[in-house]
């Protein structure tokens, strides 16, 4: 897609995933033998910058490392998706990078421990320095960080006129009504179920939970992932699913969510802010992000979510 390149300041999370594969997930008290595991760049903010980088936003991140191997090689990956690590620091000397052990099935669905280390070493002077040392189109923002600096980030991206995309994940209360100038609120059916405590069974269900969030946090839009079923989009009067797509093999839903975040902002901020649009291009990078085992490596490319909806259409 055309239009001007937008530029994001992600704020969030970044951790080593330590990806376990295995034919199903083991029950309460089981020992399972696994098939393999990796090491894999993730957390939710890294994954979101280098999603917005490979889409063609500029990206520069805003997070938490620890004094360790992993923090320097997380660095080094994101400088090699073309995301700027100029205020991705180092926490204490004792100071561990966040991990995430990821429990992969044969289905490709996962389950997700995270040890949040750094990430939750970010201080309102980092966000000080950040909003001090550039322009943004936006804000991206998760709840992978701590609450304080969610917070702190919103108030200050109002202060300066700057929309915030706020991916609601990973699943949590939350004090949405303490978020100034959120522009999308995006969480998926857990988190918006954690908001909200609607389970979402249809698309009725989702309806009445996106207008709940819409009167608790007062965004422009609310928009609800819905997996292989779409996305919902209310924008404070209608509430319109947008269809998603079936791939003929789910390796890993991993970042799935991620990638849908940043390309519905990508898509938005580079194209005359058509909600419409931009949607359709998320539930396209998502559901390509499934066919590609791993968070960032499955990011994919503009070229690539653009060769999806040809293949779609």
């Amino acid at each position: 897609m055309t239009g001007k390149t937008p530029r994001f300041l992600v704020v969030g999370s970044v951790n080593m995933d330590l990806v376990l594969q295995t034919t199903r997930i083991p029950s309460e008290g089981e020992s399972l033998f696994g098939g393999s595991y990796s090491y894999v760049p993730g957390g939710k903010g890294a994954n979101q910058a280098v999603a917005a980088a490979r889409l063609g936003a500029g990206s520069v991140f805003l997070g938490k490392v620890g004094n360790d191997a992993h923090g320097e090689k997380l660095k080094e990956q994101l400088e090699k998706q073309g995301v700027s690590t100029e205020f991705l620091t180092a926490g204490g000397e004792k100071s561990q990078t966040g991990l995430a052990v990821v429990l992969l099935d044969s289905a490709g669905q996962n389950r997700i421990i995270v040890y949040p280390g750094a990430n939750m070493e970010i201080t309102p002077s980092d966000v000080k320095k950040a909003f001090n040392g550039g322009h943004y189109d936006a804000v991206i923002l998760q709840l992978e960080i701590p609450a304080d600096i969610v917070l702190e980030a919103c108030d200050a991206a109002c202060a300066n006129g700057i929309p915030v995309v706020l991916d609601a994940g990973p699943a949590q209360s939350f004090p949405m009504e303490k978020l100034p100038g959120l522009h999308i609120l995006s969480p998926n059916e857990t988190e918006a179920r954690a908001l909200t405590g609607v389970e979402i069974n249809t698309t009725g269900d989702a309806a009445r939970a996106a207008k709940m969030l819409m009167e608790t946090a007062r965004a422009k839009y609310v928009v609800i992932k819905l997996g292989e079923k779409g996305a919902l989009l209310y924008d404070g009067k209608n509430a319109e699913l947008f269809g998603g797509h079936k791939v003929e093999t789910v390796v890993d839903t991993t970042a799935a969510g991620d990638a849908f975040t940043a390309a519905l902002a990508t898509c938005y901020f580079r194209n005359g802010n058509n909600i419409e649009d931009a949607i359709r291009y998320a539930n396209a990078a998502g559901a390509s992000a499934v066919t590609v085992m791993g968070a960032q490596p499955s990011l994919p490319t503009d070229a690539e979510v653009n060769r999806f909806l040809k293949g779609m259409a």
